[in-house]
């Protein structure tokens, strides 16, 4: 039979192609991303502690308050009592509406990941204990906002260079390590290890560890504009891992314990991030939305999906193999390059390492609702 389908192959997507265009092959009708929910049909919500929300989603009022709709709950939020757990879920309750999430196929279960704020080992000044740079913004590196010229591309920025009068590309992760991509001078820090500033690049911050024992706080300042590449993914395609081994400590402790082949695998992920110097204002580093990130109740998301600032509430499990539900409110404050798409997030867990082993381990499907104030429309609708 499959020799009988190759020679007459042409035939056969001759066919295909004709009674396509006939209308008798139909697509699958995309389906809405954002769906009308019922506070009832929430798992977890009445066991949750919305008031840790609250605090989150005042945070975020800094910025919602100034966004048509989002007056009178950012109003309300800052009189309510935080420590009367009726009231505070009463309040979300009564000012907003819930939507169940969902991809345009109809599935509302997407991929919940983690991360935190790593600390590095490092210096302000190269030595041979620190010989790795963690680079601020460049002063060559381009933001073209296409949305004058392109409205319909109004969500998408490129980043380049000029070579002569032509804007190419900006270097990628190789070209920037080594050197072809000269970021000389723009040195903010040198850190003791390239594994642990690879994965500073993923975080998007981290704290460095100076000699003396002070920490300073970097925060994500801008990106090459080269796409992300999972690391993980290709150790999984080329067998170096199993999918039951995956877990951002088990990629470290490969890469590590394979110092010939990480290099090679870690320039692979072209997408290269330049770090700010934050005051000792900031317990807690900025997201997105400019405001400082909440352990356990901030969360990254696509924000052509889900507004930044919103209530999200998110059900999955614990990291790890227990299967112990986790089910609470969230509050959308940070993006992230692999967050794409309606039912995808990426939580905060936190600083130091504590937060690293939870972080690292999260990788199981989840759900979302969006918390929407009456009169604010669900994004695309």
């Amino acid at each position: 039979m499959k020799s009988l389908l190759r020679s007459h192959c042409p035939l056969f997507v001759f066919l295909m192609v004709l009674l396509a265009s006939a209308g008798c092959i139909k697509e699958p009708t995309p389906q809405p991303t954002v769906v009308m929910a019922d506070w009832k049909d929430i798992p977890g919500w009445e066991d949750d502690n919305h008031a840790q929300a609250l605090a989150a989603f005042r945070a975020s009022c800094q910025v919602l308050q100034r966004r048509a709709g989002w007056q009178v709950p950012c109003w309300v939020a800052q009189v309510i009592n935080e420590d009367n757990p009726e009231q505070v879920s009463t309040f979300f309750e009564a000012y907003f509406n819930p939507y169940r999430l969902q991809d345009v196929t109809g599935d509302d279960e997407g991929l919940i990941t983690g991360y935190y704020v790593p600390d590095l080992r490092g210096s302000r000044n190269r030595t041979e204990a620190y010989p790795y740079p963690v680079y601020g913004r460049p002063d060559d590196l381009l933001v073209i906002d296409l949305d004058d010229v392109y409205p319909d591309l109004g969500n998408y920025r490129l980043r380049g260079r000029l070579q002569g009068n032509r804007v190419v590309p900006y270097w990628d992760r190789r070209g920037i390590d080594s050197g072809e991509g000269d970021l000389a001078g723009n040195e903010l820090f040198w850190v003791a290890d390239p594994v642990e500033l690879f994965f500073l690049h993923i975080q998007g911050s981290g704290q460095i560890v100076l000699p003396d024992g002070n920490r300073v706080m970097l925060n994500y300042a801008d990106q090459n504009g080269h796409p992300y590449r999972s690391i993980g993914k290709l150790l999984l395609d080329r067998g170096f891992m199993t999918r039951s081994e995956m877990s951002m400590q088990n990629i470290q402790r490969w890469a590590m314990n394979n110092p010939d082949l990480a290099p090679d695998l870690l320039a692979e992920n072209p997408s290269y991030v330049f770090f700010r110097e934050l005051d000792g204002r900031y317990q807690s580093p900025p997201g997105a939305l400019g405001v400082p990130l909440t352990p356990e109740r901030s969360i990254a998301v696509d924000p052509r999906r889900i507004p930044l600032g919103a209530p999200v509430y998110l059900s999955t499990t614990r990291p790890g193999n227990s299967g112990e539900p986790y089910q609470r409110l969230m509050v959308a404050q940070d993006t992230g390059g692999a967050i794409k798409g309606p039912v995808r997030a990426d939580l905060f867990w936190g600083m130091g390492d504590a937060a690293g082993e939870l972080a690292g381990r999260m990788k199981h499907p989840g759900r979302l609702w969006l918390l929407l104030p009456e009169g604010v429309s669900p994004p695309g609708t």
